[in-house]
């Protein structure tokens, strides 16, 4: 099952994390996207790539997909849930152009 968060939403969990919380977000973009500004603390993931990677993404805490505005990091999610039982995932919408719009910290 696939939860929705709005960057709003997202910022307050980002922000614990920073604070020391468990906290696993995965970017799905490409990788020249992920270094043109991502959140920080986000792991790179390219969609293409979940299909083989998709082992390496936890099970037992929740897990915030991020792309560039919240469509890719939705087929990622629904490819999770589907053929891999993933059950917590949080499609981030607004993604990270959301993000930066707000003036939230970036890494390059």
């Amino acid at each position: 099952m696939m939860k929705r968060m709005h960057i709003n939403e997202f910022h307050p969990v980002w922000d614990e994390h920073e604070q020391g919380e468990a906290c696993c977000i995965i970017d799905v973009r490409t990788p020249e996207e992920y270094a043109g500004g991502h959140v920080p603390g986000a792991e790179l993931m390219p969609l293409h790539a979940i299909p083989t990677k998709a082992h390496e993404i936890p099970k037992d805490r929740d897990v915030y997909l991020i792309c560039r505005s919240g469509a890719r990091s939705a087929q990622a999610a629904q490819y999770l849930a589907q053929e891999h039982d993933h059950t917590r995932l949080v499609n981030v919408e607004g993604g990270t152009m959301a993000w930066i719009e707000a003036g939230h910290p970036v890494e390059h």
